[in-house]
């Protein structure tokens, strides 16, 4: 890959906040910037939904609150708030001879080796499944073929935006039980308690590791951080981002 990624690890955050502290890094991302990691956490009752999903095909919508956001790519409703979440932005001229179906599987490979160091099996949907997958208003019911399967399982998924200079990718590691419906199994139920401190010390040693790197410790800069400031209050925030479906 890269000698070094810029790493950044902020504190819990609102829906809106941490979505647009994402936009904020890719909206300032140069082709020649170091390429990121964000590992990051949530406030207790927030939660995410796709860029296009309509929020009146979503069952009992209103039951789940009113911290949540749209996230910059597709998918369901994805509760948070129990979970460390990744976010990676990297030039799109490190992965040029990749399709995106192995980009997902070159790029994924630091979450087996993580869920591996814990001593479980854990695979692709599209290795076990025979391909049978299924949609769902809900992130942790329905299957993609990169989703993260562990005792039949699904613990976690990931999704891709890509334009013609970045590839950014994140997704989700469920660490706690949660009691809220749809929720999804946490490796607490598989049988793992894990601080979430040591979730991500062990998070950066496998990516460290998978992609012979270095992660340098890194904060917001100014440029960055003005974004932030528009985008949250002007966007993120905003009724029309958070309830119309985008195109």
């Amino acid at each position: 890959m890269v000698k070094s990624f810029r790493f950044l690890d902020l504190p819990y955050l609102s829906a809106a906040h941490n979505m647009a502290i994402d936009e904020a890094l890719i909206e300032n991302f140069q082709e020649d910037d170091l390429p990121i990691l964000r590992l990051y956490t949530w406030d207790k009752d927030a939660f995410s939904i796709g860029r296009f999903q309509d929020t009146h095909d979503i069952e009992n919508f209103t039951d789940f609150g009113v911290n949540f956001t749209r996230r910059v790519t597709g998918g369901g409703l994805l509760l948070h708030g129990f979970d460390l979440s990744y976010s990676l932005i990297l030039p799109t001229r490190l992965l040029t001879n990749k399709s995106v179906k192995e980009s997902y599987e070159y790029i994924c490979a630091f979450l087996l080796h993580f869920y591996a160091k814990l001593g479980f099996e854990a695979n692709f949907a599209k290795d076990i499944m025979n391909e049978k997958f299924s949609k769902s208003a809900f992130c942790q019911v329905g299957y993609e073929p990169y989703d993260i399967i562990i005792e039949d399982k699904k613990v976690g998924g990931n999704a891709q935006r890509r334009t013609k200079n970045f590839i950014y990718q994140h997704g989700s590691i469920p660490l706690h039980v949660d009691s809220r419906p749809f929720s999804g199994v946490s490796i607490e139920e598989l049988g793992k308690a894990l601080h979430v401190s040591e979730a991500k010390e062990r998070i950066k040693s496998s990516f460290e590791k998978c992609f012979d790197t270095h992660l340098q410790e890194s904060t917001l800069k100014d440029d960055e951080l003005n974004s932030l400031k528009t985008l949250h209050v002007s966007k993120y925030n905003t009724y029309e981002w958070k309830y119309n479906a985008k195109s």
